[in-house]
């Protein structure tokens, strides 16, 4: 029987039995740089979904909720795709002030 170690990358994401494990294959494990870069930028990516979905629910552009935030629409644009870092005040901010939105954080 072979190890882990001799088993083809197609043959670990095809034995993983969860994401964890394919998550593992991929991006290697939890701790590791090429892992941490990768939960960061997913962690970007759903923040800047919820933005756009709240956004589009509430019938605003890009720019009417920059004006109603105070900042410039191409910030707004830039978080929607996840193309900037957000502070915690500015992410209450958009979603509490201008979409009406209640956000929870949650530290696990």
């Amino acid at each position: 029987m072979s190890t882990s170690k001799t088993k083809s990358k197609k043959q670990r994401i095809i034995e993983a039995k969860n994401i964890d494990e394919l998550l593992d294959v991929q991006f290697g494990k939890i701790g590791t740089k090429r892992r941490d870069d990768f939960e960061e930028k997913a962690q970007y990516f759903v923040i800047s979904e919820m933005l756009k979905d709240a956004r589009k629910e509430a019938n605003l552009t890009q720019e009417q909720l920059a004006n109603k935030v105070g900042t410039k629409k191409s910030y707004i644009s830039r978080l929607e795709n996840g193309k900037c870092d957000i502070q915690l005040s500015t992410l209450y901010r958009i979603f509490e002030t201008g979409l009406g939105r209640r956000i929870n954080l949650i530290i696990g």
